[in-house]
């Protein structure tokens, strides 16, 4: 078994959700700075997103330099419709919202055509075995072993596991970013996993699977 692949413990809910609402908090004091007239402060959301803004538009487009683009366009839109901005959502999930559309409004405008993974046949338990992967890798692994894989996904499905496991956006969450409802999100993820495995089984040493599949019983 390769080294690169163990077990980390699991983060719990509670410092998950003070974690939050500490965010939601910082952000909406920055929002509040930005609509009383100190636009300064709108760099510190800007640093805050543009990682993840970035990387959403580079799942999508497939193209880093439509990706940068897409991603000013992006901060460009909520800087100019902040005061719409009701606290409703998460900041973030209002963000990444902006980011699928513009990124839409790109793919729309060139016509192109988008990549298709086929699935392969696989069972219940393997597809659960690549979600236990996703879910226990340590972030430095994810990083270095997945994504690149998850770059050769069509654009939504790289897009939705992006947001589900590396932002950990809920089903209701990426509902409201892409405009579906959450159990079609849900059957989107399901199918989004399984491409992911095709690919991950052509790229990825065979021992990860194995190991988490023993892990897993």
């Amino acid at each position: 078994m390769s080294k690169y692949f163990y077990f980390i413990s699991v983060t719990t809910n509670t410092n998950s959700s003070s974690k939050t609402e500490m965010t939601i908090k910082q952000d909406q004091y920055y929002i509040d700075q930005v609509l009383e007239g100190n636009t300064n402060a709108f760099t510190i959301l800007v640093d805050q997103y543009k990682d993840l803004v970035f990387t959403l538009a580079l799942r999508m487009l497939k193209n880093r330099e439509e990706a940068e683009e897409v991603s000013q366009d992006t901060f460009i839109k909520v800087f100019k419709s902040l005061q719409k901005f009701k606290g409703d959502s998460k900041f973030s999930t209002w963000i990444y919202k902006v980011a699928y559309n513009t990124c839409l409004d790109r793919i729309k405008r060139n016509k192109r055509q988008q990549q298709v993974v086929a699935i392969d046949e696989y069972t219940e338990k393997y597809v659960k075995s690549i979600d236990n992967a996703l879910n226990n890798m340590v972030e430095e692994e994810r990083l270095l072993a997945i994504q690149d894989c998850i770059n050769f996904l069509p654009n939504d499905d790289g897009f939705l596991l992006t947001l589900y496991y590396f932002e950990e956006q809920s089903l209701a969450e990426i509902s409201n970013i892409v405009g579906i409802s959450a159990n079609h999100v849900k059957v989107k993820l399901y199918r989004s996993r399984q491409k992911l495995a095709t690919i991950l089984k052509e790229r990825l040493e065979p021992e990860m699977i194995e190991y988490y599949e023993r892990e897993k019983k």
